[in-house]
């Protein structure tokens, strides 16, 4: 009894199992002679006509790619405006009585894109004072580390010329420099068309 039940499912079993068709289909797909239960759609391979077809929608996914390549074009202003606007990423440190700011201004957009200052608890906490030369190059830096993270290597360091020669500037601009920051951008290239 026991041995008619089971092989009347192996029976069963046989029954549902179906050969795969065989001959010329209207897809290019070789398939060999297999039992299956169920038979998987056959992949269709493209066309050399869908390859021509160019999208007319441009998306540019990574904006900054001219500007590191030096093809991008600069603003250059009035050479009476003061800074001038001839940049892609300008760096300016400011210092009052008090406190030191390093500010990384973009040249498309008018608040600060990266900024760092002496008022920040993580850098007050471990200076002593925080507008003397040891805070301007902690400064430095830590600025250093966050404009290596956001991407930004190259800018330009705007400073009133007068106050560029103090050992405040030059220990903060020698900091970006150890941190990896260039305080130069290229060149702009001029490709003929």
């Amino acid at each position: 009894m026991a041995l008619n039940g089971s092989s009347r499912s192996v029976r069963l079993l046989f029954g549902q199992i179906q050969r795969c068709p065989l001959g010329p289909t209207n897809h290019t797909v070789f398939q060999l002679p297999v039992r299956c239960v169920t038979q998987a759609a056959p992949k269709l391979e493209p066309r050399a006509e869908d390859e021509k077809a160019v999208n007319p929608i441009f998306e540019n996914r990574n904006p900054r790619n001219l500007e590191q390549l030096a093809l991008a074009v600069k603003d250059r202003g009035w050479k009476t405006t003061w800074p001038p606007q001839d940049f892609h990423h300008m760096l300016m440190l400011t210092r009052t009585q008090r406190n030191a700011t390093a500010e990384v201004f973009s040249c498309s957009s008018p608040g600060p894109v990266l900024s760092c200052s002496t008022k920040e608890w993580a850098l007050k906490r471990q200076l002593h004072s925080t507008y003397c030369v040891v805070a301007c190059q902690a400064l430095g830096e830590v600025l250093a580390h966050r404009c290596k993270q956001a991407g930004i290597t190259r800018m330009v360091l705007m400073s009133i010329p007068w106050t560029f020669r103090s050992d405040a500037v030059q220990a903060f601009r020698k900091a970006m420099k150890e941190g990896g920051i260039i305080l130069n951008e290229p060149r702009r290239k001029y490709v003929g068309t």
